[in-house]
C-alpha cells in the first residue's frame, strides 16, 4: 500500500492527513498555528505529527508516495516557496517544499488554498467530469481556483484567480484593499462591513430591529445570515445586496472564461437558498446568453472535508 500525505496550513490551525491512493483518510492530526508561530517550529511539529501518525498506522516513510501542501498565498508553487501570507506573520520566503523533500526524499507539491480546493472539487466533488470550471471560496475572503481545458491555471506568478480584487463599484465595503471590490461584497468580512453600512443608514431612519443589539457588541456574518434565514427584513436586504454583487462578479467570470461550471464554497454552500434567486436574476441580466446557457452554478460538495482532500489532491501532482 502507498499513501499520500496532505499538509493543510492555515492561520488558525494546521492539519496533517494521511490517506490511501483512493483518498480514503486513515489518520488526521491538528494543532493550533499559534502553538508554534515560527515556520521552523511549525515544520518541526508537522514532521513530529506525521511520525506519530505513521507509527499508529504501523507504517514507515517507505510507504509515502508523495506529499501535498495547501497554504494561503501568496506563494510560488513552481519553486515551492511561501511568500509572506497575511494570515501567517513571519512566514517570509519559506522554502517549505525543499525542507520536506530533504526529510522524506519523496515528491512534494504546494498550491495556494483556493487552487487546492478547486482541484479537490474537480477531482472528487461537484466538478467531476468538467473540463472548464471555476471554484470560488466565498469564506473569510473571496478567491478562486481556475481549471481551464482540464488543467489548473495559475498564471505567471501564481496570482491567477485573485477575483476578490475586482472592483464592482466605486463605493462599498473594503475588501482586498479596495472599496467596492468583489471580496468587499462577497465574503464573510465583506458581509459584516456591508451590514454595518446598511445598519447605520437604517438606524438613522428609525430602525430598531434585532441587528441593533448585535451591532453594539460585534456583529458577525453568521448572525446576519442566521437572521436572514429567519426572515429578518434588514438582514435579508444585506444578503440580497451581497447576492446581487455575487451575480455581477459571476457574470464577469462567465463572459471572460466561458466555464461549464462555477462551484461556490463556504457561505454559499451553507446558505444557497438566500443567494440563488437574486444572483441568477443578475446573471441573466449581465452575462452573455450563449455562455450562460452552458454554465451551471453549483454549491461545493466536499463541505468540511474540503481542506483535507485539497492537500491530498495536491500531493498527486496530477493537474
Amino acid at each position: 500500500m502507498k499513501i499520500y500525505i496532505g499538509i493543510d496550513i492555515g492561520g488558525t490551525k494546521i492539519a496533517t492527513i494521511i490517506a490511501d491512493e483512493n483518498f480514503n483518510i486513515k489518520s488526521k492530526e491538528r494543532f493550533l498555528t499559534k502553538e508554534t508561530i515560527t515556520p521552523e517550529k511549525t515544520m518541526d511539529k508537522i514532521v513530529e505529527n506525521i511520525g506519530k501518525q505513521l507509527q499508529k498506522l504501523n507504517l514507515d516513510e517507505t510507504y509515502i508516495k508523495s506529499i501535498g501542501i495547501s497554504c494561503g498565498g501568496p506563494l510560488n508553487s513552481k519553486e515551492g516557496v511561501i511568500l509572506s501570507p497575511p494570515n501567517l506573520p513571519g512566514w517570509d520566503n519559506v522554502r517549505i517544499v525543499e525542507k520536506f523533500k530533504e526529510i522524506y526524499k519523496k515528491p512534494v507539491f504546494i498550491q495556494n488554498d483556493a487552487n487546492a480546493c478547486a482541484l479537490a472539487e474537480w477531482k472528487l466533488g461537484a466538478g467531476i467530469g468538467y473540463e472548464n470550471l471555476i471554484f470560488l471560496t466565498f469564506g473569510t475572503g473571496m478567491g478562486a481556483g481556475l481549471i481551464l481545458n482540464n488543467k489548473l491555471y495559475t498564471g505567471k506568478q501564481d496570482t491567477a484567480g485573485e477575483v476578490g480584487h475586482i472592483r464592482l463599484s466605486n463605493t462599498g465595503p473594503l475588501g482586498f484593499g479596495k472599496k467596492g471590490s468583489f471580496e468587499g461584497f462577497c465574503s464573510g468580512g465583506g458581509i459584516v462591513k456591508l451590514g454595518e453600512i446598511f445598519l447605520n443608514k437604517a438606524i438613522k431612519e428609525g430602525y430598531n430591529g434585532r441587528l441593533v443589539e448585535l451591532y453594539r457588541n460585534r456583529i458577525e456574518a453568521k448572525e446576519i445570515l442566521d437572521l436572514a434565514q429567519d426572515g429578518e427584513e434588514l438582514s435579508l436586504k444585506i444578503i440580497n445586496e451581497s447576492a446581487r454583487r455575487l451575480g455581477q462578479g459571476l457574470s464577469i467570470l462567465i463572459d471572460i472564461l466561458n466555464p461549464e461550471a462555477i462551484i461556490i464554497g463556504s457561505i454559499y454552500t451553507r446558505c444557497e437558498n438566500l443567494f440563488n434567486k437574486r444572483l441568477k436574476r443578475e446573471i441573466q441580466k449581465e452575462a452573455l446568453d450563449i455562455s450562460l446557457r452552458e454554465c451551471k452554478i453549483l454549491p461545493a460538495k466536499l463541505n468540511e472535508n474540503i481542506g483535507d482532500l485539497a492537500a491530498l489532491i495536491v500531493a498527486t501532482g496530477n493537474y
